[in-house]
């Protein structure tokens, strides 16, 4: 995920890479974005002597996706304003990302692709910032084409399969088997990868956030006042020490190669008023602020007694919100 050329990905080695993260996803709870750095000399290349031929080049940069700042062009501001606007209740994730993604995207030459773990249970937000990311990045976004998707319970569903889905003569352990794509290396078979990003997605120590939230709420702290600190240390320990977790004894957590783990803390009442809210607005419709309230009431809420945090977050909010309106 980058915006100046180099060494592409061909289609053959995309379908290497497929097959390397396949280990790893086959255990892994949720979701892998990918973005990928580009993109081939072929699509870019510039002829000096042909006027003509930069013209047509030029032409064809300009109706197919390629590297150029016709298609690809990071945007912080941008993302800083949708964290701000669109995502409710992540504090720490908005802060963590914003700053992990702008000070690699503003890297001309960084040692390693940039690797981020997203944590907390369904709802929370994860899918919906990674979507976010490449919003800012890509002007296709999710349908980019530089952009890959995988998702463990759609793509390698059959866990009597999963040496079939690891890449052959990998190692017996699954998810270290995408290690050497997130390591330290200026390129492996001639293409870099230290300008791509990778986002895990998962559930696994949403238990672990869930706790701490609860425990500032007892002791009577705003919620605003949890830091990373407070959570990033007991959620990475969780996540190695957990045997549902694709990082299970891993050594990407060993090497230190998941630049942060990123927590998404549980939703409030008050933030799936604003979800309900925002997602009116998406949806054309005039506001009616009886109908998010009501909608926000009747969603499920824990501990059973106080109701502080909704089970399902956001997630449900599109379908549910048809029913009140």
């Amino acid at each position: 995920m980058m915006a100046e050329a180099i060494e592409p990905i061909s289609t053959s080695l995309a379908v290497g890479i497929a097959a390397a993260v396949t280990g790893f996803l086959a255990r892994y709870p949720n979701v892998l974005y990918f973005f990928q750095e580009c993109c081939r000399p072929e699509w870019i290349s510039y002829n000096k002597t042909g006027a003509g031929l930069a013209l047509g080049t030029k032409l064809y940069n300009y109706l197919v996706e390629t590297c150029n700042e016709h298609w690809i062009g990071f945007n912080a501001t941008g993302l800083e304003e949708d964290l701000q606007s669109k995502l409710f209740g992540q504090h720490v994730a908005s802060r963590v990302l914003l700053k992990a993604v702008t000070g690699f995207m503003s890297s001309q030459e960084p040692k390693k692709p940039l690797v981020l773990s997203l944590h907390g249970w369904t709802g929370t937000g994860k899918n919906f910032v990674s979507q976010l990311i490449a919003k800012n990045i890509y002007q296709r976004g999710m349908t980019s084409s530089f952009v890959h998707l995988f998702t463990a319970t759609a793509h390698f569903p059959h866990e009597a399969k999963l040496e079939t889905y690891k890449m052959d003569k990998m190692h017996p352990g699954l998810i270290d088997s995408i290690k050497p794509y997130l390591d330290y290396y200026d390129q492996l078979d001639g293409v870099s990868y230290r300008k791509a990003i990778f986002i895990f997605l998962s559930n696994a120590g949403g238990e672990n956030i869930v706790q701490v939230a609860l425990d500032f709420w007892k002791a009577g702290k705003e919620r605003e006042e949890i830091q990373l600190k407070d959570l990033e240390t007991a959620l990475s320990l969780s996540v190695f020490n957990n045997k549902n977790s694709g990082f299970w004894h891993t050594s990407l957590i060993d090497k230190n190669l998941v630049d942060f783990f990123v927590p998404f803390l549980p939703l409030e009442y008050k933030h799936v008023v604003q979800c309900g809210r925002a997602e009116m607005i998406s949806k054309g419709l005039e506001f009616n602020e009886e109908a998010v309230v009501q909608m926000a009431r009747d969603m499920n809420y824990f501990p059973r007694n106080e109701r502080i945090f909704a089970m399902q977050g956001c997630k449900v909010i599109p379908s549910r919100l048809d029913f009140y309106i």
